[in-house]
């Protein structure tokens, strides 16, 4: 298991007694990219604001890099680099001028600008009044300011947020990029699922305040994997023959209607349906969207 960049433990935040974030437990591995995924006003950017030491913590504990952040605030804050809602700049000043004024509070090397303009794609435009940039090409100059201090992990509140289609995948190419060429832990919020599915490895979703499921995108696809459905004669003998294999069909409209199963499964059961003189119709596999499935967690109350 990697090691634990952001470990949160009971994260807990209250307005006037209404909990924004409630228990809540992150785990983000070094060297990942984790999507942090949950509907407008489910408490990402609360959750966001307490890891960047903005807003206190009602109770319960935040770590990242292996130390408690209420007493190594400073120590922590040097290596975590962020861009929270939209990046701040200098409109009448060039992308190297508003760079060099964020450099010159770091104390960073002047190389550093250079470098970071590479890292983004924006090597040719740092001259250019940031006014005429576009709001990809901004928020692209947004996370060159949040990696001029070289930091180890990189925060991002709904880094795509207003962008079109061309300036979502900028931006998208530009986060996975990070752990394989700068070894920076990325955590990278958003409300849309289709967006952190390509993007990240990890997932966590929150909903009203509490984390409803944290794994792998792998594991999310698989649970919202759907049904086999099959078209056969005589169904209600062939679901009988199913049942006897520990299939656990239902019958419905006439069809057997089977939960996931592996593809040897799925060959054994038509093979033995066949040998016992049932005719196959159709066989079909019923997939559910990763989105129905995610706005069923965030919306229909349902716990993964």
């Amino acid at each position: 298991m990697a090691q634990a960049v952001i470990e949160t433990t009971n994260l807990l935040k209250e307005y006037r007694g209404r909990a924004a974030v409630e228990h809540l437990n992150l785990n983000i591995g070094k060297g990942e990219i984790y999507g942090f995924l949950g509907p407008n006003g489910a408490g990402k950017t609360t959750t966001i604001r307490m890891l960047l030491g903005l807003i206190k913590p009602t109770s319960g504990s935040i770590k990242i890099f292996g130390q408690d952040l209420k007493r190594n605030k400073l120590q922590i804050l040097r290596k975590v680099g962020s861009l929270v809602e939209s990046p701040s700049y200098y409109g009448h000043l060039s992308a190297l001028d508003n760079l060099e004024a964020i450099r010159r509070i770091l104390n960073v090397p002047k190389s550093r600008i250079a470098e970071v303009l590479d890292i983004v794609s924006l090597t040719g435009e740092e001259k250019r009044p940031v006014k005429g940039f576009s709001l990809g090409m901004k928020q692209r100059l947004g996370i060159a300011a949040a990696l001029l201090g070289s930091p180890e992990l990189l925060i991002l509140d709904e880094p795509t947020n207003g962008l079109d289609p061309s300036g979502i995948q900028e931006i998208r190419s530009l986060i996975k990029r990070l752990p394989v060429e700068e070894g920076i832990t990325v955590l990278v919020s958003s409300h849309l699922l289709s967006e952190i599915e390509q993007m990240a490895g990890t997932v966590g979703i929150i909903r009203a305040g509490r984390m409803v499921y944290q794994d792998t995108i792998a594991h999310l696809q698989q649970q919202a994997a759907g049904d086999l459905r099959l078209a056969v004669s005589e169904p209600e003998e062939a679901l009988i023959l199913a049942n006897r294999r520990g299939c656990g069909g239902t019958l419905q409209e006439g069809r057997i209607t089977l939960p996931r199963m592996s593809d040897v499964r799925v060959a054994l059961l038509i093979k033995e349906l066949v040998e016992n003189g049932h005719a196959i119709y159709r066989v079909e596999e019923h997939r559910q969207s990763l989105e129905d499935f995610f706005l069923q967690v965030v919306e229909g109350g349902q716990s993964v």
